[in-house]
C-alpha cells in the first residue's frame, strides 16, 4: 500500500504540558504519564519522517480561554476538576506543546476548545485547501480527543489511520478498547512500523 503523501496529512493529537510534562496538571494529579510521554516520542519520529516525505504535519492543542469561558458544558458539568486544577486554561503554560516534540515552521498547529479537533477549529479549511485525502492520526489520550477527533474525520470520507502504538491513554484497557471501537468504524489501525513505511511514500 502506497499513499501520496501531498495528498496526506499526520495530525497529532494533544502532546502537550497537561498530559506529558513533569509538573503538568495531570502529573500534579498523580496520573501516570509514562505511557503518554512514550506515545508523543513515536509522534514526534512520524512527524519528522511524515515532513520529509512531504506529508502535512498538524498539532493539535486542547486549550480553554482564561476562566474557561468558553469550556462550556465540559467545564461546568462534564470535566469540572479541569477548571479546579488550572488544566489547559490559555497562558497557563499547561497548554503548550511539550518539549518532547519539535515542530517545524512549515507545521501547522491547532488550538481547540473541545475534545474533537474537528470542533471550532480551522482543520477541515486547511485540508480542503492542500487537498489532502488521507490523514494518519496518532496522540493522547486514546479514548477521548483521539478517538473524538479519528470518529469525526472518518465519516467524512478521507481515507483515516489510527497508529496505535503512536497513542495512550492513562488506562491500558480503555486504550484497546478505544482503538477497537475506531478500528472497527472509523478508520484502518495501524502501527509505527507501518506507518513508517507509509511516510516514506
Amino acid at each position: 500500500m502506497t499513499l501520496d503523501l501531498h495528498k496526506t496529512a499526520l495530525v497529532v493529537i494533544d502532546p502537550q504540558v497537561s498530559f506529558c510534562d513533569r509538573g503538568g496538571a495531570m502529573d500534579r494529579q498523580g496520573r501516570d504519564i509514562a505511557p503518554l510521554r512514550d506515545a508523543v516520542a513515536a509522534c514526534d519520529e512520524l512527524a519528522g519522517i511524515a515532513r520529509a516525505g512531504g506529508a502535512m504535519v498538524i498539532w493539535t492543542r486542547m486549550v480553554f480561554a482564561p476562566g474557561y469561558t468558553d469550556g462550556g458544558e465540559l467545564t461546568t458539568r462534564i470535566r469540572p476538576n479541569l477548571a479546579r486544577i488550572g488544566a489547559l486554561e490559555r497562558g497557563s503554560g499547561d497548554e503548550n506543546l511539550s518539549d518532547l516534540v519539535t515542530p517545524a515552521p512549515t507545521d501547522l498547529v491547532i488550538d481547540k476548545p473541545r475534545f474533537s479537533a474537528w470542533i471550532g477549529t480551522g482543520l477541515e479549511v486547511a485540508l480542503n485547501a492542500r487537498g489532502i485525502d488521507t490523514v494518519i492520526v496518532c496522540g493522547i489520550t486514546t479514548s477521548m480527543c483521539v478517538e473524538s477527533t479519528v470518529r469525526d474525520i472518518g465519516q467524512r470520507d478521507y481515507r483515516t489511520f489510527v497508529v496505535g502504538d503512536a497513542c495512550a491513554d492513562f488506562d491500558p484497557a480503555v486504550h484497546a478498547a478505544s482503538l477497537a471501537a475506531m478500528q472497527f468504524g472509523f478508520a484502518t489501525g495501524i502501527d509505527c512500523a507501518e506507518a513508517k513505511e507509509l511516510l516514506k511514500g
